[in-house]
């Protein structure tokens, strides 16, 4: 194979023979009949079994064509707006951007060549900016410098395409059909990735699918079950049905680390950093957002890891995640991030600015959208060293209105929790005493639906009590709070009903440090996780009773299964030691429980919202008996079985100890006449009829000569 040399190498060796390579006509030069320079030629190359080498040199190449025709004047300018627009993405290498001119009138042709370091880049620049509107005349024709000699062989003559009979794809929603009634979940060990139902009945997991090295680095799960997303150097792909899992779609997105849906599943958002060439500069960061569906990039956001480092919880490289937050609902209309004094809002019908401009908020440090409304609340702190006070205020999408605002004075803190049916807003409120040497927390419960959106003000009985963790409950009109300073803190329950806020109990000293309430309201559970070692107490919070209260050693998670009859505790490989996972029951019953080396991940596979209304809901509820006697049977049904299972267990273990105890016997017979030789000829082997005798045996232990001279 000859030596494949790059794109300046040729410029060089062009230059020093004085020729411009602009002006020579390729397919006028012949070779002599049998001499190949040592190049395969492209017929022959097909016929090799692996000819992997000959695309080697060039996958790093890309031709933009449809540049402007601009003459040696303007050829810097034009030089240096493409160099901005094709540097953003990849670096280019030194004289790695070629723009051929003509000859005689010094013009350019209309097209260059750009050479990055990596084939990764170069794919990146292409999808990027295939497409990319420079003016309304010029409109960015990008491919790979590979593709040309698949262009080039394009066939003269159309040829309709052939025509696939159409095979129909798994049913993506078969899998909430299940008899059984039974949840799915995925899980993460070492290298696999598996996917089991949650079959609690027969106290086992079932599994659905398998397979290794599945994902580079997590999975997660679409918000309504669809779809099961994995992460590659690559990009992302989402798997989606009941049995196979089947790829449906692949998102190009190289060197991609985090990923997050829409909560309607319509769209993907992918992020990535990567390195400066300029160690002083920051990390360059790359968002797209594409339609899960189709694949197709809908809007992508790149820039420094500076200009995305607000408004999420989680982070990578100094970027807060998710950056965009999505309202609005599951309709999926709005997207948001928070920058610098400003808050901007995108509709997802152009996936542009609503009004074409932000929402301008001086020193914003926080929001939150409504999980059911196109509403988001925000949070300003105060400024002017305390002149201008603090203040949460509403606002209204698309008109962008302000519903209202609250005043907070002294403030050294704030966060916001949203009700999951949008009715109320609970804002957490830590201010500084008149000494500012500590602070104590308040509540500003806003009742979103109510008309003028009233708010309420609520202490806890000992407003000096750090708050360790709040939780709405789901669907429902109560929340729970921690509070306390000491190492077993108090649990406090309080409803929201009726138009005021009123306690309903506390519980003291508890070793909880985290609250995780039923999907379905009800039950919470009350979790000392980290430092308590995974204390777990089960709670009705309508009897306002403890069910029962359990231990997972180290657990490190807890999750409810989305239709809130069961429970998984897990203990990840942040610990060496007990990984895997525990199943229980709403009451605190320990169903089963798998170990796993190197556990990573546990997720339950979501629900879509149910189709019924509330009040067939709640008809359903009241009439429970009735509709779970056909349920009853096949627990009882089942029971049997689990009994039948149970007692062919014992027997299997009764019949092993006895052919053990006889497969001894037979050799203990075998046995006899040897035993009876080692006895001198005693045959009895029931140690009660011998009679014990003890006999003295001299023995010449040692004999030694010694010659006595005589005196």
């Amino acid at each position: 194979m000859a030596e494949v040399l790059s794109m300046e190498d040729i410029r060089a060796q062009a230059a020093r023979l004085n020729i411009d390579l602009s002006a020579v006509d390729w397919d006028s030069v012949r070779l002599p009949p049998g001499e190949d320079c040592g190049i395969i030629s492209d017929d022959d190359d097909l016929n090799e079994e692996d000819a992997l080498e000959f695309d080697a040199g060039f996958g790093n190449i890309i031709v933009v064509d449809n540049l402007p025709i601009v003459p040696k004047e303007k050829f810097e300018k034009l030089e240096g707006v493409v160099r901005k627009i094709y540097s953003q993405i990849g670096v280019i290498k030194e004289n790695g951007l070629w723009m051929p001119v003509e000859e005689d009138s010094g013009k350019t042709k209309g097209y260059c060549f750009i050479e990055y370091n990596t084939p990764q880049e170069a794919e990146l620049a292409k999808e990027k900016t295939h497409g990319y509107k420079l003016d309304r005349a010029h409109i960015f024709a990008v491919n790979m410098f590979d593709e040309i000699d698949r262009f080039m062989k394009v066939p003269d003559e159309w040829a309709p395409p052939e025509i696939r009979p159409y095979t129909p794809g798994e049913n993506l929603q078969r899998w909430l059909t299940d008899e059984k009634g039974r949840d799915q979940f995925v899980i993460r060990a070492g290298s696999d990735t598996e996917v089991l139902w949650n079959d609690a009945r027969q106290v086992k997991a079932d599994p659905v699918y398998k397979r290794p090295f599945w994902t580079e680095s997590f999975v997660q799960w679409s918000p309504l079950g669809t779809y099961l997303a994995t992460v590659h150097r690559q990009g992302a792909a989402v798997w989606g049905g009941a049995t196979t899992f089947n790829r449906l779609m692949r998102y190009a997105h190289p060197q991609v680390k985090l990923i997050d849906f829409s909560p309607g599943e319509k769209y993907l958002v992918t992020y990535s950093s990567h390195e400066p060439s300029n160690p002083r500069d920051t990390h360059r960061v790359v968002l797209n957002i594409f339609d899960v569906r189709t694949g197709k990039v809908m809007r992508d956001f790149k820039g420094s890891a500076d200009e995305f480092a607000m408004g999420g919880t989680g982070g990578f490289t100094g970027v807060s995640w998710p950056v965009f937050k999505w309202g609005g609902g599951k309709e999926d209309k709005y997207f948001a991030r928070m920058g610098k004094n400003m808050i901007s809002v995108y509709e997802t019908e152009t996936f542009s600015l609503i009004d074409k401009k932000s929402i301008k908020v001086e020193n914003v440090m926080d929001f939150s959208w409504s999980p059911t409304d196109p509403i988001f609340a925000l949070f300003v702190p105060e400024l002017g060293g305390g002149n201008q006070p603090a203040r949460v205020s509403l606002f209204q999408i698309p008109s962008k209105v302000e519903l209202r605002q609250k005043n907070l004075f002294s403030v050294s803190d704030c966060k916001m929790y949203w009700q999951s049916n949008g009715e109320y807003l609970a804002v957490k409120v830590d201010r500084y005493t008149k000494t500012k040497k500590s602070t104590y927390t308040g509540f500003e419960l806003f009742r979103i639906k109510e008309r003028d959106i009233p708010i309420e003000v609520f202490e806890l009985d000992n407003k000096n009590d750090k708050v360790i963790a709040f939780a709405w409950e789901p669907k429902g009109h109560r929340f729970a709070v921690i509070h306390g300073d000491n190492p077993r803190p108090d649990v406090s329950f309080y409803s929201v009903k009726g138009g005021k806020v009123s306690k309903l109990t506390t519980l003291k000293n508890k070793q909880a440090n985290a609250l995780f309430w039923s999907p379905s309201g009800r039950f919470i559970i009350l979790a000392g996780l980290k430092g308590f070692n995974g204390q777990l107490e089960f709670y009705n919070v309508d009897e306002l009773e403890t069910m029962a209260t359990a231990e997972h050693f180290m657990a490190t998670d807890v999750e409810w299964d989305p239709t809130g009859r069961y429970v998984a505790t897990s203990v990840t490989s942040v610990h060496e030691m007990e990984n895997g996972f525990n199943i229980w029951s709403l009451n605190g019953k320990l169903l089963y429980r798998i170990l796993k080396d190197h556990f990573f991940q546990f997720l339950w596979r979501p629900r879509p919202p149910s189709f019924l209304s509330p009040e067939k809901e709640e008809e359903i509820f009241k009439n429970l008996k009735k509709y779970s006697k056909k349920y009853d049977v096949q627990d009882q049904d089942i029971s049997v079985l689990l009994s039948e299972q149970d007692r062919e267990k014992r027997k299997q273990l009764k019949d092993d100890w006895e052919r053990w105890v006889n497969e001894w016997k037979r050799y203990h017979e075998e046995e006899k006449m040897a035993r009876q030789m080692l006895r001198d000829g005693e045959a009895s082997d029931v140690e009660e009829e011998y009679e014990a005798k003890e006999i003295e045996v001299e023995e010449l232990l040692d004999v030694s000569e010694e010659v006595i001279q005589d005196a």
